[in-house]
């Protein structure tokens, strides 16, 4: 990966936590704290925490998946059976979720990826509350002295 993310497992979980730790000032335990109790409060932090957390988990399965491998290449001769061939497709899958959960955690902490300007926008629309109607429901006010157009069927013409 880049950015600096080693390919090494464990840096990959450790290096985005010491970033979601910068980003929000607090370690892990107190923001999955702070999330669990006011979860609303802020949603770009409940977002963090529920993926980092599905990270981890991506991470755990991708860890028990290489030490069934392992054991498995330890008692085979020459050639790969296809049960161990399984295994290793397991891990193959385990370590793409695991990568594919690691770009999200990435994208929600970085405030300049493309279009999450335009997401932070519809979000903030959505909460603000509307003045009045988003389109103009009424004509313009007429200059004083400036008839008002009569439309063709009042005028008795047909319309062109």
């Amino acid at each position: 990966m880049s950015d600096g993310i080693s390919n090494d497992a464990e840096d990959v979980v450790g290096v985005l936590t010491e970033r979601i730790e910068a980003r929000f000032a607090m370690d892990m335990d107190q923001l999955k704290a702070a999330v669990a109790a006011a979860p609303a409060a802020n949603p770009g932090a409940t977002d963090v925490v529920r993926w980092h957390g599905l990270l981890v988990e991506a991470q755990s399965v991708l860890d028990h998946a290489e030490d069934d491998l392992l054991a498995a290449l330890e008692t085979q001769p020459s050639e790969v059976d296809d049960p161990t061939m399984r295994l290793a497709h397991r891990v193959n899958a385990a370590v793409t979720a695991r990568d594919d959960r690691a770009m999200v955690v990435r994208w929600l902490l970085d405030p300049d990826t493309p279009g999450k300007k335009d997401l932070a926008a519809e979000r903030l629309a959505r909460l603000r509350p509307r003045s009045g109607p988003a389109v103009q429901t009424s004509a313009p006010p007429q200059p004083a002295g400036t008839p008002a157009p009569a439309s063709a069927w009042r005028a008795g013409r047909p319309a062109r």
